[in-house]
């Protein structure tokens, strides 16, 4: 069984790509084929068979790469992957498209439909920077793309989901079935820590769907000490708005990071997400986490075990939580024990048995 990997760009770390980097241990002999690849950004995958598109060799490829938007369904066939049995896509966009043998097998592990051609078209548009003549051009454009995106769903012969929450995507977008595998979390490199616990945590990356805004609203009504790890677009607008009570550390190392799970009394999830690895980290050191009541984090936390949820995503109801939260109701080490069940361990396993079953289906 000769494989290959695909995945839409490696061009930022972020869960999708810890994900194609766990994919790669099991078939390190594969090559992954990427429209672009930054390796300033992503040191882990020097060194591997990575191969990209044409586009890393158009103008600012790298840094603008949003504007070769419309290139990038011709470049994702290009890639030629006529001498493999398999192909793995890892794609929320573009991958699932590639083209490949009549014969060979295509799963496409599938992080959610495109956001931007499906659920979230209106948002994205609206909360662009970009002169208002793009955002006028851009939605036949989007329209476009969109007929390319549910013809390439058509070309892929097995859809896994990472959630319950994107399988359920899947079949409304794509009237597709899918499996559902949940993305791999490094559980093992987090540990309980018994010292105070002082401050709420958030954090990741800083953009305005994730709603940081309402988390730092909370904390500045209320006073309570809160903790921000991350960066992204709108962390300047959130330093401003910010108290003295609040912190903003930037980017922080994977040892820093754990110890600040540890440390809390409890990590805010304030968004919906397609999965949300962020909440099973600190769940994996102990901590409960108090999470917006939709998307990924249905499925992850527990109500009563691992945390709690709020309806509303408002200041007012996430305030209420923090006021009324109560540490000594949570057992850190029942907590971690429910974390483990998404660890890169169970994700290998299923991961692995799932493409050797489809394939032995195949001959």
């Amino acid at each position: 069984m000769k494989l290959a990997l695909v995945h839409d760009y490696l061009i930022q770390d972020g869960g999708a790509e810890k994900v194609v980097d766990v994919m790669h241990g099991l078939w390190p002999d594969s090559p992954i084929y990427t429209l672009l690849f930054d390796q300033n950004k992503l040191p882990a995958f020097k060194g591997r068979d990575i191969r990209t598109s044409f586009l890393e060799r158009l103008p600012l490829g790298k840094r603008k790469y949003q504007w070769y938007l419309a290139l990038m369904p011709t470049a994702t066939e290009h890639y030629d992957l006529s001498g493999y049995d398999v192909v793995v896509s890892s794609t929320s966009a573009f991958a699932k498209g590639v083209l490949t043998r009549d014969d060979a097998l295509h799963i496409c592990y599938c992080h959610t439909p495109t956001r931007y051609l499906w659920s979230d078209t209106h948002s994205y548009i609206e909360e662009l920077r970009v002169p208002r003549i793009v955002k006028m051009l851009l939605p036949p454009l989007l329209s476009r793309l969109r007929v390319w995106d549910r013809q390439a769903a058509d070309r892929v012969d097995v859809f896994v989901a990472n959630s319950d929450t994107v399988r359920r995507r899947i079949k409304k977008y794509y009237r597709r079935d899918a499996h559902v595998i949940h993305p791999p979390v490094d559980t093992h490199r987090f540990a309980i820590d018994h010292g105070p616990k002082d401050y709420f945590l958030t954090g990741g990356r800083l953009v305005a769907y994730k709603r940081y805004d309402m988390v730092v609203e909370a904390a500045n009504r209320t006073g309570i000490p809160l903790k921000i790890f991350g960066s992204g677009p709108v962390e300047k607008d959130l330093r401003l708005s910010a108290k003295k009570n609040i912190e903003f550390l930037g980017r922080v190392s994977d040892e820093e990071q754990a110890k600040l799970y540890a440390g809390a009394r409890a990590f805010i999830h304030p968004q919906e997400e397609d999965f949300g690895i962020t909440p099973v980290e600190s769940m994996a050191t102990g901590r409960p986490v108090i999470a917006y009541r939709k998307g990924g984090a249905t499925e992850t936390v527990v109500e009563g075990l691992s945390g709690e949820f709020f309806d509303e995503q408002s200041w007012e109801e996430l305030a209420d939580h923090m006021i009324r939260f109560d540490n000594s109701s949570y057992n850190p080490q029942d907590i971690k024990a429910h974390a483990e069940q998404f660890s890169r361990k169970r994700f290998e396993q299923q991961m692995r048995s799932f493409v050797e079953e489809q394939w032995a289906r195949r001959t």
